[in-house]
């Protein structure tokens, strides 16, 4: 006897940022790139959890017959269309051919092998993410690397005219879908405009450029794309900076002062990074210390800090950065770094992870 599998009490959809009509070819789309941002290769060992619902998401949805009877437990429908209907043209869509009953005696359906998106699914699919963009993920937009647009002027002069007007029609209807006041950032249209970039014209990067400068290539076009999306605001230190955010807001006159004594250019030195990693290198990682420390900036100033003391300012920003790179330094680098905080707006960690001796 088959053992019926548990329905998941998660909104897949919602897990996968897609709406519930989405194609085959758009759950694909999400689940890679949702997959890419959060593999605990990438995103540190905390990001496990999330990378099996994530894959536990695409499991469900892109089986013809589990996202039937999902939806169907669910009670979801498009909008204006019976449950039956909008199952039927999604399973159609994935290539399960209903009415297949003739061809087979059995009565069994026919499954036709799934074919990859297209170029324009593909666009499309970036397109519709834009219109889910969060506020996190275009503060990070903002501060990433922006693509670089003057080589992307010189790849659509030798592209086929019809991406170029794919293209074309794939950034109006993206910068579109941003909020009006966004749409005044370069930065954040740049990235969106790289993503799509490197979707329409993949196909002329080898030919114009050979393997290895395809591949640095489709890497600038996508870097402040992929610094962003998907990414926690600060991280995988998003809880620790959250946390040192409210205890700035919440510091007293004397304890700004004392703060603003620690951050002393002489006392803090140049930004500190590990030697496992590199700002030049790791984007993701430069826009969450670019971000923490701006934000640490901001609490400090909330705080009341006599116009903002600069070196309360300094020291603020200086320990968000360190707790946004915390896991990439040794122990021993991190206490020295951080020596002067510890125990107070950086809370120490024990022997298996715990917290003492944190502030109130």
């Amino acid at each position: 006897m088959s053992i019926r599998t548990s329905l998941p009490a998660e909104d897949l959809y919602a897990r996968l940022e897609v709406p519930t009509d989405a194609s085959p070819e758009a759950i694909e789309v999400a689940w890679r790139g949702l997959l890419r941002k959060h593999h605990p290769d990438v995103a540190g060992h905390d990001a496990l959890d999330l990378a099996k619902r994530i894959n536990v998401a695409h499991d469900w949805l892109s089986d013809p017959a589990l996202r039937l009877r999902y939806d169907d437990e669910r009670g979801i429908g498009r909008p204006g269309r019976s449950i039956r209907s909008d199952r039927a043209d999604r399973a159609h869509r994935a290539g399960w051919g209903f009415g297949a009953r003739a061809a087979h005696g059995d009565g069994a359906y026919a499954r036709t092998a799934p074919r990859p998106p297209t170029v324009g699914e593909r666009a499309a699919a970036i397109v519709a993410r834009v219109t889910l963009l969060t506020p996190d993920e275009l503060d990070r937009l903002a501060l990433a690397e922006p693509a670089p647009i003057a080589f992307l002027a010189t790849l659509r002069r030798f592209a086929l005219p019809e991406r170029q007007s794919l293209l074309d029609d794939a950034e109006r209807a993206a910068i579109g879908a941003l909020p009006s006041a966004v749409r005044r950032r370069p930065a954040v249209r740049d990235a969106i405009v790289g993503r799509l970039a490197e979707i329409v014209l993949d196909d002329s990067l080898d030919g114009l450029l050979g393997e290895s400068g395809a591949d640095r290539a489709r890497e600038r076009l996508t870097r402040g794309w992929d610094a962003a999306i998907g990414q926690p605001r600060y991280g995988p230190a998003t809880n620790a900076v959250a946390e040192l955010l409210e205890r700035l807001a919440d510091l007293s006159q004397i304890e700004l002062e004392a703060l603003a004594r620690t951050g002393t250019r002489e006392r803090l030195g140049p930004v500190p990074w590990p030697r496992s990693v590199s700002p030049d290198e790791d984007e993701a990682l430069r826009v969450s210390s670019d971000l923490a420390a701006s934000d640490a900036t901001a609490a400090v100033i909330r705080a009341g800090a006599r116009s903002a003391a600069l070196g309360a300012r300094r020291a603020a920003a200086r320990i968000a950065h360190l707790l946004v790179l915390r896991h990439a330094f040794t122990q021993v680098e991190f206490e020295r770094l951080a020596s002067v905080w510890l125990g107070t707006l950086i809370p120490r960690l024990g022997p298996w992870g715990a917290r003492v001796g944190q502030r109130r």
